[in-house]
């Protein structure tokens, strides 16, 4: 169960082994794209703060919950028209503050998905 090093992505300029672009070190990818869409995301909340919204998380754990999960719950908080949704195995939770406007399912993405369906 290993990977030959031969097959591991390398790095064209410095020859170094690729990794995942991970929010996981100082090493994550901000480029020009990605600062676009991160733009137009925070125009897009900010549009849509005092509207109704859905908030849906699908399967974020506690990895890195300043990600995802939090702004969420933040967000639920200070609209009273928005909803917090999620779905994940285990972890379906949320603060107690949101609760009223909070969906939380816990269960297979999949299999819940396709329930609805």
């Amino acid at each position: 169960m290993r990977i030959p090093s031969e097959l591991v992505p390398k790095c064209p300029k410095c020859g170094q082994p690729l990794t995942m672009n991970l929010r996981s070190d100082d090493k994550f990818v901000e480029d020009e794209g990605w600062l676009a869409a991160a733009a137009r995301y925070e125009n897009f909340l900010k549009e849509k703060q005092d509207e109704n919204v859905l908030f849906l998380e699908l399967g974020v754990g506690y990895n890195t919950p300043s990600i995802i999960k939090y702004p969420f719950w933040r967000m639920t908080a200070q609209n009273p028209r928005a909803t917090y949704a999620c779905i994940n195995f285990g972890e379906p939770l949320c603060p107690t503050e949101i609760e009223r406007q909070s969906i939380c399912i816990d269960g297979d993405i999949g299999r819940v998905l396709r329930d609805l369906k």
